[in-house]
C-alpha cells in the first residue's frame, strides 16, 4: 500500500500531483469548506448529497467566460464532499465558480444543471457588485473570489456588556450616513460609520446593531416609482453568508474583503460598543422557482429549501422560499456561518429576522425542541455572544414569550412595544400590561426560568420612527408603488391632531413631549433597550412604515435635525446616563437594607396598587443596592397618559434619604424641572413622564 501523509494535518493526503487543464492538483483540505489558501496554492472544497459530478471554473477578473475548467478525479471525492488544492494560482488574479451534474427532477426538487455556474456557499467574497446600485450586465454570475485573511486584531478583547446593561442602537450601514448633511468622507461605508464613533460615545450607547452586511442583491427588485428608482435597500436577500457586502466599502478590497468592517468592529469595542448583526437564515435571493438560480438550488435544492410535496417552495418568509434550517446539513451549514463571523469578525451577538421559521420542520411545523436552536445555544464557539430572536415569521408563527430558549435566547419583545405605545397614547385598558413590560415581562419570561430575555424597544427599522409614531395616524407607503398596501396597519400611532407635518404649536409641543416620554420609559425599563437610529434627533420618514425600497431621503438619516431637534437629543443623551447610574433601573439588585420589594407601585398616591381598566396613571418604584453596594439605590418612574394633570405622591423613604425630582417632561427643561416638589408630592402634568431618585441627606 501507497503511504500518504496530510498537508498541515488538514486532512489532504498528500499523493502525487496530477495535471487537470494545465495545473498541477492533489486532494484538498476536506475538512475546511470554501478557498483557502495554502502554500504556493489553493484548496478548493464543496459538498452536494445529490450531484454526480463537480468542474471547479476558473475566471479572470471580470471576465465571464472561464478560462480553465477543472473536473474533479472521482479519488478527489470523499462521502458527499470534493476537494482539490490547484497549484500555481494568484489569488489577486482569478475568481471562480462551480458546476454540478446530477438528476433534474423538479416535482422532486432536484435541479441540477451542468451549464449553471454556481456560487460558493461559502465563499469569503463575492464578485458582481462591488459599487452600489451598479448593475451587471445581463449574463453575469456571481463569482467568489479567494480572501486571504491578514488582518492584525493585536490585544483584542471584547468588551462583553451584561445583557442588561445594554442600549442598542439599529441602524443601516449606508442610511447611517448616506445623507449629505451626514458631513463624513466616506458615506454609506462602514468607514462612514466608523467617523460617527465620536456621536456614538456621546450619545452612550452601548452596542449597534447593524441591518443585513452578508452579500445581498440590491438590485433584485429594481423598479422606477414616479421617477424614482426603487432597490432592495434594507438587505433582508441574501446571496451570501459567509462574505460581507462588498458596496458597504469605501474603497474596492479585491481579496482583502472584510477588512474595513473588521476595522469598524476593532474600533467601536475599543470604545466599548459592541456590535450585533441582523441576519437572515429563514430565506435566501434566489426565491421561488421564478426567482434566480446561483447557488443552493443547484447545490442541493431539495436539502436547503422547505419544499411542497410536488416540488414547489414554501413561503415562511413571506419572500418566495424558506431555509430548511433542521436539515442537519443546513444546520450545520448555519453554524458555520456564525463560528466565522465570531472567530474572523468577532461579532458580539446576533439578531435573528424571523427567527420562529428557525424552529420549523422540513414541514413548516414547529417544533418543541429545534436542533438547530439547541445547537447555537450550546456551540463552545459561541458560548458568550448575544442570541437575540424576532420570534415571529411570515407563516403566523408567534413565540414571544415562548421562543424556544435553553437560557441562552433573547427576543425582541414585541408586546413591549405594542403595550407601551397603547398606554403612552392613552388608550384604556393596558396599565396592568404597562406595569408588567417595564418590569422586564415577567408574566412573558419568569426570572428563575428566562432572565435576561426581554429586549424593550418602541420603535425598529420595520414601522414608524419615533418622529413619525407621534405624526400619523395612517401609514402614507405610497411611494413604495403598491397603492400604499404594504406595510403594517395597526401601528398603535397618535398624530396628536393633525396628520403629518404642522405649524401648530400646541400639536408640536405635545408630540415633543410623547417622545420624551418614550424615552423615558423605555430606558427606566428593565431588559436591554433599543431604539432605531435618529430616534434621538426626530428622524422622519413622512410617514412610511415600510420603506425597505427607498434608498433616499426616505429612509436615509436627516443629520441637520440633530440641530433642529437638539433638546431631544440631549434628553435622550441623559436618560442614557441616568439609566447607567441606577442599577436598578436594568435589573433586580442586592435588596435594599431598608427591606422594600424590588418593585412595588404608587398609581398616584403612595403605595397604591390599584390598577383598572381606565388607569392611566403608574408610578413604579425600583429598589435596590447600587452599583457599590454602599447605599440603597431607589428610584421612581411615574407615567401619566392621561390628558389632565394629576397629584403624584412619593412614599416617605428611609431616614438618610430624600427624593429629587430629577427629570419632568412637562417642563421646558426636563432635567431641571420647575414643577414644586415638598419631597412628598408634586403635580404630574398632562401627557407626561418624572423619574425621581432617592438621595443620601
Amino acid at each position: 500500500m501507497k503511504q500518504c501523509t496530510t498537508l498541515s494535518g488538514a486532512g489532504a493526503p498528500l499523493c502525487e500531483t496530477r495535471k487537470i487543464a494545465g495545473f498541477s492538483v492533489r486532494p484538498g483540505l476536506f475538512l475546511t469548506n470554501g478557498a483557502t489558501p495554502v502554500p504556493a496554492g489553493v484548496s478548493f472544497t464543496v459538498s452536494s448529497a445529490g450531484a454526480t459530478a463537480c468542474e471547479l471554473c476558473l475566471f479572470r477578473r471580470a471576465e465571464r467566460q472561464p478560462f480553465a475548467v477543472l473536473p474533479f478525479p472521482a479519488c478527489y471525492r470523499i462521502g458527499n464532499t470534493w476537494s482539490m488544492i490547484v497549484f500555481g494560482l494568484n489569488i489577486t488574479e482569478f475568481e471562480y465558480a462551480y458546476r454540478m451534474d446530477g438528476p433534474h427532477d423538479p416535482a422532486r426538487g432536484l435541479l441540477f444543471d451542468k451549464t449553471k455556474f454556481l456560487l460558493d456557499p461559502y465563499a469569503r467574497a463575492v464578485t458582481g457588485q462591488s459599487r452600489w446600485g451598479e448593475k451587471p450586465a445581463p449574463d453575469d454570475d456571481y463569482h467568489a473570489r479567494v480572501v486571504e485573511d491578514v488582518f492584525d486584531w493585536g490585544d483584542f478583547s471584547d468588551p462583553h456588556i451584561p445583557f442588561q446593561d445594554m442600549v442598542i442602537y439599529e441602524t443601516h450601514v449606508r442610511g447611517f450616513t448616506r445623507h449629505p448633511s451626514s458631513g463624513v468622507e466616506h458615506p454609506g461605508t462602514f468607514a462612514g460609520l466608523m467617523e460617527k464613533l465620536p456621536y456614538l460615545k456621546e450619545l452612550g450607547v452601548t452596542a449597534v446593531e447593524l441591518m443585513p452586511v452578508f452579500e445581498f442583491d440590491e438590485l433584485a427588485d429594481e423598479r422606477v416609482v414616479d421617477g424614482k428608482k426603487l432597490l432592495n435597500y434594507w438587505g433582508y436577500n441574501t446571496v451570501c453568508f459567509f462574505a460581507p457586502n462588498t458596496s458597504y466599502t469605501a474603497a474596492v478590497e479585491f481579496n482583502r474583503e472584510g477588512t474595513e468592517l473588521k476595522t469598524l468592529i476593532r474600533t467601536l469595542n475599543a470604545n466599548g460598543i459592541e456590535v450585533i448583526l441582523d441576519v437572515v437564515f429563514n430565506h435566501t435571493a434566489e426565491g421561488n422557482e421564478h426567482g434566480p438560480f446561483f447557488s443552493f438550488k443547484g447545490l442541493d435544492n431539495n436539502i436547503y429549501y422547505m419544499l411542497t410535496p410536488d416540488g414547489k417552495y414554501y413561503n415562511f418568509s413571506g419572500v418566495g422560499n424558506t431555509l430548511n434550517c433542521n436539515h442537519p446539513l443546513v444546520r450545520q451549514f448555519i453554524l458555520d456561518c456564525l463560528r466565522h463571523w465570531v472567530v474572523e469578525y468577532r461579532v458580539d451577538g446576533f439578531r435573528f429576522d424571523l427567527a420562529s421559521i428557525l424552529g420549523r420542520d422540513e414541514d413548516g411545523g414547529p417544533l418543541s425542541d429545534p436542533p438547530l436552536l439547541e445547537s447555537l445555544a450550546f456551540d463552545p464557539i459561541l458560548g458568550r455572544v448575544k442570541l437575540i430572536a424576532e420570534a415571529w415569521d411570515a407563516g403566523g408563527l408567534y413565540q414571544v414569550g415562548a421562543f424556544p430558549s435553553w437560557n441562552r435566547w433573547a427576543e425582541w419583545n414585541g408586546k413591549y412595544r405594542d403595550d407601551l405605545r397603547r398606554f403612552l397614547k392613552g388608550d384604556a385598558g393596558l396599565a396592568r400590561a404597562a406595569v408588567q413590560r417595564i418590569c422586564g415581562s415577567p408574566d412573558l419570561y419568569p426570572p428563575d426560568k428566562r432572565q435576561n430575555a426581554s429586549v424593550n424597544f418602541l420603535t425598529c427599522h420595520d414601522g414608524f420612527t419615533l418622529y413619525d409614531l407621534y405624526a400619523y395616524n395612517e401609514k402614507h407607503n405610497e411611494a413604495n408603488g403598491w397603492g400604499n398596501t404594504d406595510g403594517a396597519n395597526d401601528n398603535n400611532s397618535w398624530n396628536c391632531g393633525a396628520e403629518g407635518e404642522t405649524d401648530d404649536p400646541a400639536v408640536l409641543a405635545l408630540r415633543a413631549r410623547l417622545r420624551k416620554n418614550a424615552f423615558a420609559v423605555l430606558l427606566c425599563s428593565r431588559g436591554a433597550a433599543m431604539f432605531l437610529a435618529g430616534d434621538e434627533f426626530g428622524n422622519t420618514q413622512f410617514g412610511n412604515n415600510n420603506p425597505y425600497c427607498q434608498d433616499n431621503e426616505i429612509s436615509w438619516l436627516d443629520w441637520s435635525r440633530l440641530e433642529t431637534h437638539r433638546d431631544l437629543f440631549d434628553f435622550v443623551r441623559r436618560m442614557i446616563a441616568l439609566r447607567k447610574e441606577h442599577p436598578v433601573l436594568r435589573a433586580a439588585t442586592a435588596p435594599a437594607a431598608c427591606g422594600w420589594a424590588d418593585v412595588s407601585l404608587h398609581n398616584g398616591a403612595a403605595w397604591c396598587e390599584e390598577l383598572h381598566g381606565e388607569t392611566r396613571q403608574l408610578g413604579v418604584l425600583f429598589a435596590g443596592r447600587n452599583a457599590d453596594g454602599t447605599d440603597d439605590d431607589f428610584v421612581l418612574l411615574a407615567i401619566n397618559a392621561h390628558w389632565e394633570a394629576h397629584e403624584q405622591q412619593a412614599p416617605a423613604l428611609p431616614e438618610g434619604y430624600r427624593w429629587r425630582l430629577a427629570v419632568h417632561t412637562a417642563c421646558a427643561d426636563p432635567f431641571a424641572p420647575d414643577t414644586a416638589f415638598d419631597g412628598a408630592s408634586f403635580t404630574l402634568g398632562a401627557r407626561s413622564a418624572a423619574v425621581l431618585t432617592g438621595e443620601r441627606v
